[in-house]
């Protein structure tokens, strides 16, 4: 049984991963490590207003965290966690079809048998 927020976790996950922008601040910090909104801003086509405002949406959704300050300077981190818990979460929508589609195939199995028999 899965935990009952999981569900929500995912879908968070999802929605902050709809949006390029994130996708690709979540890609640069996989490639290069914790990176401050001013680091980021620099490295892609965005502007640190737009950064700090995906960085917001992406923090929101778990992906992401701030590091201890050093100075002024905020580096954001990765959390591997959500996006954990939303393959968990999809894991369990497919073994469900999987499960469905086994019982489905059983059942259309059952029918052509019983089928074969009654032309006997």
């Amino acid at each position: 049984m899965r935990p009952p927020d999981s569900e929500g976790q995912a879908v968070a996950v999802f929605a902050a991963l709809t949006d390029p922008t994130r996708r690709a601040l979540l890609e640069e910090l996989v490639r290069a490590g914790p990176a401050t909104v001013t680091d980021l801003a620099r490295r892609l086509p965005v502007s640190r207003q737009a950064v700090a405002k995906h960085l917001g949406q992406l923090a929101e959704a778990g992906l992401i965290s701030s590091g201890e300050p050093a100075g002024r300077r905020h580096p954001y981190r990765l959390e591997p966690a959500p996006i954990r818990a939303a393959q968990v979460w999809l894991a369990m929508l497919a073994n469900r079809w999987d499960d469905r589609l086994t019982a489905l195939e059983r059942a259309l199995d059952a029918t052509d048998t019983k089928e074969s028999r009654n032309n006997e």
